[in-house]
């Protein structure tokens, strides 16, 4: 928790997501990268001017999604490039991260200790799992000692558990409770919980049930809105937010700034209150 709380001052943190436009070599590049970069850095700007507390960028576009052993290096490439960019457009006001589909974590602490970012997102940390890309393998000893060996012990690795758009019924005997216990025995720096797909609600009793029972910070990593905020708010202690940021609340849109703003206020309201008491 001292290393999470080392790199967000803000209670409950709000992290936007930007979604990056489909990278070259997949099915719908647009056949315009400079317009990629460009669209990435006016949400991260959008982000910055409207309070938020942190950014991460991902490459969601790039669907049908592969594994990483099937990347070519057109992916970290244009990704570091976008992260590069991104970074210089906030400075380091903001703290910043980045996640790679489809469990691209090695490329992404690699990208992010290139661009100076802060975190990543990922997925596999701990046991296997069934997702729509196919077998997911777990990789903590492997990622933590690839941090190691690149001298990027200060990127803190934020861990998705039971993840969205998988399958888990090979571990369906082990419970959220000691798969979360797992994660910080292996060294995670944050749990991430999600709702079954990209904008679904996070189970509250999940978060509920986990809650006091580890010492890692609880991540909302899906279906944050502007009406169901207050449940996290408390018990989780920070949240990733996309989908509802985007006009018509679909993570394909365009940012809203309104949005934004909106719920980063009712977030500065809900801290000031805390402070008050």
């Amino acid at each position: 928790m001292y290393r999470f709380n080392q790199l967000f001052s803000n209670k409950f943190p709000i992290i936007g997501m930007i979604h990056v436009g489909a990278l070259p070599g997949t099915p719908h590049f647009a056949g315009d990268f400079n317009a990629t970069v460009k669209k990435a850095v006016q949400e991260a700007l959008a982000y910055s001017q409207n309070g938020i507390d942190a950014i991460m960028i991902e490459n969601m576009h790039d669907i049908p999604y592969i594994q990483r052993k099937h990347f070519g290096p057109e992916t970290v490439a244009c990704m570091t490039r976008i992260g590069m960019m991104v970074k210089k457009a906030v400075g380091d006001t903001i703290p910043c991260g980045i996640q790679i589909l489809a469990c691209g974590n090695f490329e992404a602490l690699a990208i992010a200790k290139a661009c100076n970012f802060d975190f990543v997102r990922a997925e596999g940390f701990v046991f296997s799992h069934i997702a729509d890309e196919g077998f997911t393998d777990a990789d903590a000893g492997q990622i933590l000692r690839y941090r190691k060996n690149i001298d990027a012990e200060h990127i803190q690795i934020f861990t998705d558990i039971k993840k969205k758009h998988s399958s888990h019924s090979v571990t369906n005997d082990v419970s959220l409770l000691e798969t979360a216990q797992a994660a910080e025995f292996f060294c995670s720096d944050g749990i991430v919980l999600t709702g079954n797909a990209t904008g679904s609600e996070t189970n509250v009793e999940d978060v509920q049930s986990l809650h006091n029972k580890i010492k890692l910070p609880l991540i909302i990593g899906s279906g944050i809105t502007i009406d169901n905020v207050d449940r996290y708010y408390g018990i989780a202690k920070a949240a990733i937010v996309g989908s509802f940021f985007k006009h018509g609340g679909n993570w394909k849109n365009d940012l809203c700034g309104t949005k934004i703003r909106t719920l980063m206020d009712k977030i500065k309201g809900f801290r000031n209150n805390t402070m008050k008491k």
